[in-house]
């Protein structure tokens, strides 16, 4: 970890002081320990070679015996022994002093670290420390080495992103420099001038609010809001200063207020959010009450983990300021506690998790590969529109969503289908079979079986008959890994209705002679309808389809642009099925083929054997029911398919009737069908659109989410400190037990990557895929805690917010913080139009890209990595700031350093387009024409090995190429 200069403590306290904190003068203290340190160095430095010198001597030996060896040992042996230790120990501590005093002075830079110094260089950086006191107005210095893992815990007044701080964190001398620029503004209002307007008669309170994404309130801003001049907050401070909080800790130091906490506000303090309290006034929160008649500490054991009050809006942040996890009781009863705490706050909260997407593992996976996906796609086109954009954080609904979808989809039961429907088509095809129609199929955990219209011999191995010869069936354990999957999607009509029996019904819509009907009441059919629209609209065992949506409330095309299109009324979508029937129809007579099925194997492979499958929610009048059954007479044949909603349960060309009934049963009476039906209930689908257009950017002016920022001042310092770009490493925390260390580690990392909390739900199907207990769970969720341990301001590092999730506390940071922190300041904060501010504050950024992301993790782990934009957003972010840094160095006329930026970045990005034009550019500014020729070979041999030496470079660096060196081509031709 980086350790901060002495230097950097001015330039830190210059941009707190105009963030709008209190700024420190000198104090006599200040200026007495300065003569000390000053003392200090004279004797350490000065002092001890001269006094080694005046009394044994110098320790260059003035002759050399020739049998010094075989001398006698005497005390003068041992007191010239231990005077060469001496000066070696001393010539260490002047090579530390000489380096931190350079780096002090100097600010630039890390200062180098001195082979085996150790406490050696500590103590000399203290001390010059503390010499540069007479000329800076605060120490944010370093912690010893007793100290580390603590944190002290700082609001940052600058800017409500800023949410944590950092202690000895990369780029912190950058961004102190940047905070230099600012300035404070006014005069200190007086503290006794705001004591003295609190009154008898009327006390007003106001509670804490706990953090709303990447705000926390601090008492500058309380006062803004509340007094009309964040400088008044310390009047704030000193109402409240030493008084015991409701959870039983106190105000001690103005920058550590905890969410919860109970302040009392000067007379004249306004605004909606101050609850005022003449004495005996009823229907007051309960701990304002306490707190104001008494000043002390309520009882909070009976209350649980979360408590309320009457305003509005002002939770108390579950699990907020209890004792240190590590301390007290036994695993179990931390266990129980932690789960008490989960169940008590998750079930307070307006938004529930979708017990509906829970349930329903493909549709969930579906859904989330989808909005990894739309992510994605966004990432890239905001690159093209001139800027990376930061990814919204979800909130509300959406965020419960979200939740549910990480909880409930189940990849590895999407890989199975596909990998098995796709393996027996290819058996087939090699056997010079055709597929067999398949109606429906059941999943299982362990199990997939295929119901076919009629017997079609026996299956291929490792397949085998079912309960008849019109089932199939392939147990999971038995499909090979190296199974051929190489043939197309063999039934991607399939989607599921519901399950039974632990057993999932997929219906082969496409396959179905004719329409299958859903009868029910309006909500109920709407709801099973929007789940069969969103699992073919993102279903992962399909290749091409088109799924026409016929009266559906809201626009789903979100979801999966090439496939969903809407259409508003019945007589519309009748006229492009009458046209695509017969285009079908003429196109399989023209191929020989009897059904869409016979062209899905072998080389007739044809864009018109994709499936259309109808999903009308509005319903036909009785003359276009009759003409939807004529269209859907052939169908399957065609491989098209009709579900349509009715009040009607006798709809004409129905095939299949089904039933959804008010308690979630579908009934299918001629199949002999009562099962569980797999729902999307409005309010759900709707929160599912509503989290696709956020993340596609295209909901509206809102602004994108800010990525966590952290204080890089030298005040900054967490407790926490963790490497996830490139080897694993956390520093500031003990090593947990061995058999321990891999879950906990996987859990600080997925913590680390969603600053806004993850349910603890969540949290559990990520690192355990296939299920776990709640007491496991909450076992770990202990463990965690326990390790994370407390601030020293007694705030526990690890706790549950207001909403359920598990939140990690602002002194827990991590390298990708930082990263993010450092690109925001240089390219949207005050460095924006400073180049040298902007190229330090890029270069400490680029330091930090030591490689992808958990780069050592075990094999089988940090699967959940897959749909975390994160994976996709790191390379990227590398990528703009080595373009970025590259750019600098050449206005700077500095060609090597844009090569090595350039260079650093293809490390992470290798595949990037962007960096290979930059290589060249900036290589060719070297003017060297030999270096140039061997960067475009070794682009060539990265293209090559990345597309295939058919394809060549990419057609625009091939164009710069004949721009910048017309001869590359010359060694190719020959």
């Amino acid at each position: 970890m980086a350790r901060t200069t002495a230097a950097g403590g001015n330039r830190a306290q210059q941009g707190a002081a105009a963030a709008g904190q209190p700024r420190r003068h000198r104090t006599f203290g200040d200026l007495v320990r300065a003569f000390g340190a000053f003392l200090a160095l004279a004797v350490l430095v000065v002092g001890v070679p001269g006094a080694l010198l005046y009394f044994i001597g110098s320790p260059f030996p003035h002759h050399v015996d020739s049998d010094l060896l075989q001398q006698p040992i005497t005390s003068e042996t041992f007191v010239n022994t231990l005077a060469v230790v001496v000066w070696l120990a001393w010539a260490q501590f002047t090579a530390c002093v000489l380096v931190e005093a350079k780096a002090a002075v100097s600010g630039v830079g890390m200062p180098a670290h001195v082979p085996g110094s150790g406490p050696s260089q500590l103590l000399a950086r203290q001390l010059i420390a503390a010499l540069l006191l007479v000329g800076v107005s605060t120490a944010g210095l370093i912690p010893g080495l007793s100290q580390l893992g603590q944190s002290h815990q700082m609001e940052s007044q600058a800017r409500p992103g800023v949410a944590a701080t950092a202690q000895q964190t990369p780029g912190q001398q950058a961004a102190a420099h940047q905070a230099a620029v600012q300035h404070q503004t006014g005069p200190q209002s007086s503290t006794a001038q705001g004591v003295a307007q609190h009154t008898q008669k009327a006390t007003k309170f106001y509670r804490i609010n706990p953090p709303e994404g990447r705000h926390h309130d601090s008492l500058w801003e309380i006062a803004q809001r509340h007094l009309g001049d964040g400088r008044r907050y310390k009047e704030i401070y000193e109402l409240n200063k030493d008084r015991v909080q409701p959870d039983g800790s106190r105000l001690s130091q103005a920058s550590l207020i905890r969410p919860g906490w109970v302040m009392e506000m000067p007379a004249d303090a306004h605004g909606g959010d101050l609850v005022e309290m003449p004495v005996a006034a009823p229907h007051t929160a309960p701990d304002i009450e306490h707190y104001a008649q008494h000043g002390g500490a309520k009882d909070t054991v009976q209350e649980g983990a979360h408590a309320t009050t009457q305003t509005p809006g002002t939770e108390q942040q579950g699990g907020g300021a209890g004792g240190s996890g590590g301390s007290g009781g036994g695993q179990q009863h931390e266990a129980g506690a932690v789960a008490e705490a989960v169940h008590a706050v998750s079930g307070s909260h307006g938004f529930e998790l979708s017990e509906a997407l829970i349930g329903a593992p493909l549709l969930a996976a579906g859904l989330l590969a989808a909005l990894g996906r739309r992510r994605r796609t966004a990432l890239w086109q905001s690159l093209t529109a001139g800027g990376m954009r930061t990814p919204r954080t979800p909130t509300g609904p959406q965020a419960d969503v979200a939740d549910a979808l990480r909880i409930g989809a189940d990849q590895d039961a999407v890989a199975f289908l596909d990998r098995a429907l796709r393996s027996l088509s290819a058996r087939l095809d090699a056997d010079g079979r055709k597929l067999p129609t398949v109606y429906a199929a059941w999943l299982t955990d362990t199990s997939l079986h295929l119901q076919l219209a009629w017997p079609d011999g026996l299956p291929p191995a490792p397949w085998t008959t079912g309960q008849d010869d019109t089932f199939w069936q392939l147990e999971r354990a038995h499909l090979a890994e190296d199974a051929d999957t190489s043939a197309a999607a063999p039934y991607p009509g399939l989607v599921v209705l519901g399950t039974l029996d632990d057993a999932r019904l997929l219906l082969n819509l496409e396959a179905v002679p004719g329409i299958v009907s859903l009868a029910g009441a309006p909500a109920d059919r709407d709801a099973v309808l929007s789940s069969v629209a969103a699992e073919l609209a993102t279903n992962g065992w399909s290749d091409r389809m088109t799924v026409t949506l016929v009266g559906f409330a809201e626009d789903l095309t979100a979801l999966a642009p090439a496939r969903v299109r809407h259409i508003a009324t019945v007589p519309e979508v009748l006229e492009i099925m009458a046209a695509e029937t017969v285009q079908r129809a003429g196109a399989l007579r023209t191929a020989g083929q009897d059904s869409v099925l016979t062209g899905r194997t072998g080389p007739a492979q044809h864009t018109q054997w994709a499936p259309h499958l109808v999903l009308l929610a509005a319903e036909p009048d009785e003359q276009e029911a009759q003409r939807l059954a004529e269209l859907a007479a052939d169908a399957g044949r065609l491989g098209i398919g009709y579900l349509v909603a009715t009040s009607d349960s006798d709809l004409p060309g129905a095939a299949w009737e089904l039933e959804i009934t008010p308690a979630g049963r579908l009934l299918a009476p001629l199949l002999g069908l009562d099962m569980k039906a797999q729902l999307l209930p409005r309010a759900q689908y709707e929160a599912v659109l509503r989290l696709f257009a956020e993340a596609g950017g295209d909901d509206g002016p809102g602004p994108d989410s800010p990525p966590f920022l952290v204080d890089l001042s030298d005040q900054g310092r967490p407790g926490v400190y963790a490497r996830l770009l490139g080897r694993f490493e956390v520093t500031g925390l003990p090593e947990p037990e061995a058999e321990r260390s891999r879950l906990l580690h996987e859990a600080l990392a997925l913590l680390l990557l969603h600053r806004e909390g993850v349910h603890p739900r969540v949290l559990a199907s990520a690192l355990w895929p296939r299920g776990v207990t709640e007491d496991v769970r909450d076992a770990l969720i202990a463990r965690l805690r326990t390790w994370l341990g407390t601030d020293p301001d007694g705030g526990e590092r690890l706790t549950i917010d207001d909403t359920g999730r598990i939140v990690l506390s602002t002194s827990v940071v991590s390298d990708w913080d930082v990263l993010q922190t450092l690109h925001h300041e240089a390219t949207e904060g005050r460095a924006a139009g400073d180049p040298v501010a902007r190229r330090r504050l890029l270069t400490d950024a680029l330091s930090l890209a030591r490689g992808r992301l958990f780069e050592d993790r075990a094999p089988g782990r940090y699967g959940w990595l897959g749909h975390e934009i994160v994976d996709a957003q790191h390379p990227v972010l590398v990528a703009e700031i080595a373009l970025a840094l590259a750019g600098l160095h050449l206005d700077a006329g500095k060609p090597k350093a844009a090569v090595a930026a350039v260079e650093t970045g293809m490390g992470i990005a290798p595949n990037d387009e962007r960096l290979w034009l930059a290589y060249l550019r900036a290589t060719h500014a070297i003017g060297d024409p030999a270096r140039l020729e061997a960067a475009a070979a070794s682009l060539i041999t990265r293209s090559n090995a990345l597309n295939g030496p058919s394809r060549g470079l990419p057609p625009r660096v091939e164009a710069l190429l004949d721009e910048l060196h017309p001869t590359w081509r010359d060694p190719i031709a020959n």
